[in-house]
């Protein structure tokens, strides 16, 4: 799976939206949630479900596991289904273990997420400036916010944000394939402590490591 699939992530099932007149008060509303979710929470934890779904609007790939936050910079996804995978921000590098294939990739995580909606899920307030609010709607009691990244070379156009609640619950990631991610979270738990070995990576024996790390040797032993 490639890192940008991974920052794409499953299982929204609702039709995508079109762009509506919306009331000043719901733009309000959603810059705010936004605002809220990227200052105020610290620690974010749950399950998700995961559906790439392709130009012609088929589902080409589904996904599920579990999602750890702690801001600023670190940050867990493990895949469990249908395979194997972990991909972990330590707040030097991201590493992407594919368990089948025995396989590790390593990046400088400054350039690995820059203008990804990573930088919204795991990074510090400084995030927001990288993206455009564009609209806010509600839909099924999920507040929807519309955000666009000022530059577009991570290959992302747009990234919709729900909340339920005023806690996060939907994504979807719309990137210059006419790919779209779609991703649903559930058992969501928000500023509770996380152990802070779930956001470092050890380099299992007899792997492939692909790849630079930010510090030499970092995290490898």
């Amino acid at each position: 799976m490639s890192t940008r699939l991974i920052w794409a992530t499953l299982a929204l099932l609702i039709a995508q939206p079109g762009l509506a007149q919306n009331s000043e008060a719901e733009a309000d509303a959603g810059r705010r949630l936004v605002d809220d979710f990227v200052v105020e929470v610290t620690t974010f934890s749950g399950r998700f479900e995961q559906s790439l779904i392709d130009a012609d609007g088929a589902v080409v790939e589904r996904t599920s596991g579990t999602l750890e936050i702690q801001r600023p910079g670190r940050f867990r996804w493990s895949y469990a289904e249908p395979y194997e995978q972990v991909l972990v921000a330590d707040g030097l590098n991201v590493w992407s273990y594919d368990v089948d294939l025995a396989q590790v990739t390593v990046k400088p995580q400054a350039a690995a997420l820059s203008n990804t909606p990573a930088l919204l899920l795991g990074g510090s307030k400084e995030a927001l400036q990288q993206f455009v609010h564009e609209d806010s709607y509600v839909e099924n009691d999920t507040t929807w916010v519309r955000l666009r990244p000022r530059n577009t070379d991570s290959g992302f156009l747009r990234v919709e944000l729900g909340f339920t609640n005023d806690t996060l619950s939907r994504m979807a990631f719309f990137d210059n394939l006419e790919q779209t991610t779609l991703v649903a979270l559930s058992d969501v738990v928000v500023n509770e402590p996380i152990d802070a070995t779930r956001f470092e990576f050890i380099v299992p024996d007899e792997v492939d490591v692909v790849g630079a790390a930010a510090v030499a040797g970092a995290a490898v032993h």
